[in-house]
């Protein structure tokens, strides 16, 4: 039963494997659009403001209160000749930018079409023709509200209403329906807007979707086809045909190809969005229930992108003096100034991520900034070894500490009996032992111990590169040598664990097939530990040139099957349901075993290994998972009862991994993003829950392509967040660092993914 079982997963993988396998790609292009939000709110009075246009320079007025504002230095004047001066009346700029005074009630315009000389005014009720200055009702009948007009190529007036989608004026109004030829007739009731794209096609909006005509022909668009969200405020064409729809959950474009949505603080003042304007160059500026905004798109290269997001990073969210790095904590919203950092469990992993991708820079540039940062990030990884030597708890030689704080501030040991009480409560292996933070010999620093596997993976990641692209000198190879050698010595001695001052192992620190073959309560982390301890072991053979390490590796894959351990790193149920700190930590070991290990039969199991993982990642959108894998797989193949089948990486994994460096939004602040209400999303099933058992419902999800959201819809700080949440809280109080563009921007750089700058 067994036999046939594994059988039917060789094939089923093999089969898979066959499917569309595809690794042609072109370098990505440095250039490219990047989208950066600005929101201007201050100088306007209190309350919404009500309309909002573009002059012929693409240049923002905004009235409110009668009064038209134009933007100077990011604040609004009035502009004095604009101004209502009894609520009988109307007044706008002319082509000439002269006062035009037209006969209807300021308070209850609610938007203007310009044509040449010509303009519509519109309210709830009625529409009218504003030429040669004269004002004429185009009768509009009043048992329908008029959500937007718009005019088309011929100069006539196109109505969206509750009563359906109408054509013409005075006593000649036509009301217009669209057929997709299928049997769906739309627009036949409360249209939510209208307009005229460059192209000279008609778009209109209700609550079913979109529809566009272009010529006798109609295409619909609802959440199936893409369309983000329904709940529409109006429409504004853009340059080359591209749409923008507000809605009064956010905004969202359409380039003819690709949705995107814009929600939330991080892209606009307030999700209620009343009104749009795109000028000749795309920006999309948005009339907001909390003021105005603009969605601008601004060239830059990949590497000036880099270089942005280095600066931020040194300035604000590096911990002096080593510069150990994770977030930055902000007094207020978006208050950098007040920036304060703090230590975290994983000082020692986002160090050392951060670290490879400067090593990843210096192997493709050759830049001295990129090996002095590479540098620092060793210094501060050296210094977790050597201070937890000597002093009153000193660990066993080359134990590496979580992280350190100074003795100057407060005492980190306060309360952990407490909480070490409270986590055995869900955690049976929680270790329960003080001080949980001894002191350094010099007593100059606190230092975390109990380190986990994650911080051995994200060191074990470095050191390497750090020896191989940066080292430069003899003196310089050797200590890296020095802190490789006795970290993995202190590993093999202590039966392959990582064992604590207290004479114990860390609760995430068992390597050894005494705990991962034999103990049931190890049973899910064989295969990922197992991978680690295969991939410690050919990183410290590689520095150390030291023979016995291969030694070892060979007795843990011979005697104790850990080359078959590695074959299923983690349990998965499909996409979706990995634990991504675990993900992350495998595509380090991944990599770094393939790189350095020269036992070429357990290099083919484990490329096998990694193609299985990878294509549970695929749907992710993750350039560091996606260069990670394809610097090794490209052109591989692997060979099983059934056949060779290829392990170059599926097509689309190099245009997911480009959309996602250049999605990356410049602003790296926590503000929430909320996306389970978007109708272009499907809930996860239970086999792609995180818990198989108790799937969360509504919590997690996919776009309708079998994708997670793109990164322009999220915030996170590190690869381990779940990339499947649809929600994520904030509050603009927190400054992520920038590895997680760096990382895999480098690491693309420096295989060839990415042209050189």
């Amino acid at each position: 039963m067994f036999r046939s079982i594994g059988i039917l997963m060789l094939a089923a993988w093999g089969a898979l494997a066959a499917a569309t396998p595809s690794g042609g790609f072109q370098p990505a292009a440095q250039r490219f659009e990047q989208e950066v939000a600005a929101k201007f709110t201050a100088g306007l009075p209190a309350g919404a403001p009500q309309l909002l246009e573009l002059n012929p320079a693409g240049e923002p007025r905004v009235s409110a209160g009668g009064q038209w504002y134009r933007l100077a230095a990011e604040r609004w004047e009035p502009i004095p000749e604009l101004k209502s001066t009894f609520p009988g009346e109307f007044v706008v700029a002319d082509t000439e930018g002269a006062p035009l005074h037209v006969a209807v009630p300021w308070a209850d315009v609610r938007q203007m079409v310009r044509q040449g000389t010509n303009l519509w005014v519109a309210t709830v009720a009625d529409a009218w023709w504003v030429a040669s200055g004269r004002t004429r009702s185009l009768q509009w009948p009043g048992n329908h509200r008029l959500r937007q007009i718009a005019v088309g190529p011929d100069g006539t007036l196109w109505v969206a209403s509750s009563g359906g989608l109408f054509a013409g004026g005075g006593s000649a109004w036509t009301q217009h329906t669209a057929s997709d030829g299928l049997g769906r007739a739309w627009a036949v009731q409360d249209v939510l807007g209208v307009a005229w794209d460059a192209q000279g096609r008609l778009w209109f909006a209700c609550a079913a979707g979109v529809g566009c005509q272009t010529g006798e022909v109609w295409k619909f668009y609802t959440g199936r086809e893409g369309l983000p969200w329904n709940e529409f405020t109006g429409l504004a064409a853009g340059p080359g045909g591209t749409m923008w729809f507000g809605t009064r959950r956010g905004a969202i474009r359409f380039d003819g190809t690709e949705w995107a949505y814009r929600q939330g603080l991080r892209w606009l003042p307030h999700d209620d969005v009343r009104q749009m304007a795109i000028d000749t160059r795309g920006n999309a500026w948005a009339l907001t229930a909390g003021g105005v905004g603009v969605v601008r798109r601004q060239a830059m290269t990949l590497a000036e992108k880099a270089s942005l997001y280095e600066t931020e990073l040194t300035k604000y969210v590096m911990r002096p003096p080593y510069g150990y790095l994770s977030e930055a904590s902000l007094k207020g919203p978006g208050d950098k100034a007040s920036a304060t950092t703090q230590d975290s469990d994983n000082d020692g992993l986002w160090t050392a991520m951060y670290g490879a991708g400067e090593c990843f820079a210096v192997g493709a540039t050759g830049d001295p900034a990129a090996r002095a940062r590479a540098r620092q990030a060793f210094e501060a990884l050296r210094f977790l070894q050597k201070v937890t030597q000597g002093g009153d708890h000193a660990a066993p030689l080359g134990f590496v500490a979580r992280t350190v704080r100074p003795v100057e501030w407060p005492d980190p040991n306060a309360n952990t009996p407490q909480d070490d009480i409270a986590t055995r409560k869900h955690d049976s292996l929680w270790k329960i032992y003080a001080p949980r933070w001894p002191k350094s010999a010099d007593g100059k620093w606190y230092w975390k111990s109990d380190t986990s596997s994650d911080e051995l993976d994200g060191h074990y990641f470095f050191y390497p590169l750090y020896y191989d692209l940066c080292a430069d000198t003899p003196a310089e190879k050797e200590r890296v040598r020095e802190v490789v050698r006795d970290l993995t010595d202190h590993l093999i001695s202590h039966d392959f664990t990582l064992t604590d001052h207290d004479g114990t192992p860390t609760r995430w620190g068992m390597f050894g097939p005494r705990g991962l073959n034999h103990d049931p309560m190890w049973s899910s982390e064989r295969g990922l530990n197992s991978l680690s301890m295969l991939t410690y072991l050919a990183v410290a053979a590689h520095v150390t040139g030291d023979s016995k390490y291969n030694a070892a590796s060979r007795v843990l894959i011979d005697q104790h099957g850990y080359a078959h351990n590695a074959m299923y790193a983690k349990v998965q149920h499909g996409p979706g349901s990995g634990n991504q700190s675990d993900d992350e930590m495998a595509f380090m070991c991944y990599y770094s075993l393939l790189r350095y290990s020269t036992d070429e039969p357990l290099k083919a199991l484990i490329r096998y290994s990694f193609y299985r993982y990878w294509a549970n990642e695929f749907p992710e959108l993750n350039p560091f998972f996606n260069f990670a894998y394809a610097a090794h797989n490209i052109g591989q193949t692997t060979t099983n009862p059934f056949g060779t089948f290829s392990l170059t990486p599926w097509k689309g994994w190099h245009e997911d991994s480009l959309a996602t460096l250049y999605g990356f939004p410049l602003d790296r602040l926590n503000w929430s993003h909320q996306n389970r209400h978007r109708l272009d999303l499907q809930f996860l099933t239970p086999h792609g829950s995180s818990d198989i058992y108790e799937p969360r419902q509504g919590d997690r999800g996919q776009r309708i392509n079998g994708k997670v959201l793109p990164v322009e819809n999220r915030h996170f700080n590190h690869w381990n967040t779940d990339p499947w949440a649809l929600d994520y809280g904030g509050s603009g109080n927190e400054l992520g660092s920038g590895t997680v563009f760096l990382l895999p921007y480098y690491m693309g750089l420096y295989h060839g993914f990415i042209a050189k700058p």
